[in-house]
């Protein structure tokens, strides 16, 4: 399990962007990256189309975002860890001001 904190610039609601970036993606037919389920008090799963496992995302105050990658097998956790923080990268690097990783023997049941 890895835990991805995202610390956006000041007044940035990256948690937002990012259930409006999936659902665009999502609705043009590209990304690999999509929503599982409903969106509910603060959180939302997403699943990768091509690696078993899934990513949850919390808001947390200050308008930070947790995502937990989940998966496993180890092989597909680095790849989903990869695909979301190339996606991050891709579509948001100019509205972030850190991201830190946090490497976990948990075993997240979720």
């Amino acid at each position: 399990m890895v835990r991805i904190t995202i610390v956006p610039q000041a007044g940035v609601n990256l948690y937002g962007m990012l259930l409006k970036k999936e659902l665009e993606l999502r609705r043009n037919k590209k990304g690999t990256l999509h929503s599982a389920g409903k969106y509910s008090d603060g959180s939302i799963k997403w699943f990768h189309t091509s690696y078993n496992g899934r990513i949850r995302f919390q808001k947390a105050a200050g308008k930070i975002v947790v995502a937990t990658v989940i998966s496993k097998s180890l092989n597909d956790e680095w790849q989903i860890l990869q695909s979301f923080v190339g996606f991050i990268y891709r579509h948001f690097k100019q509205y972030v001001s850190s991201m830190s990783l946090h490497f976990s023997d948990e075993v997240d049941e979720e």
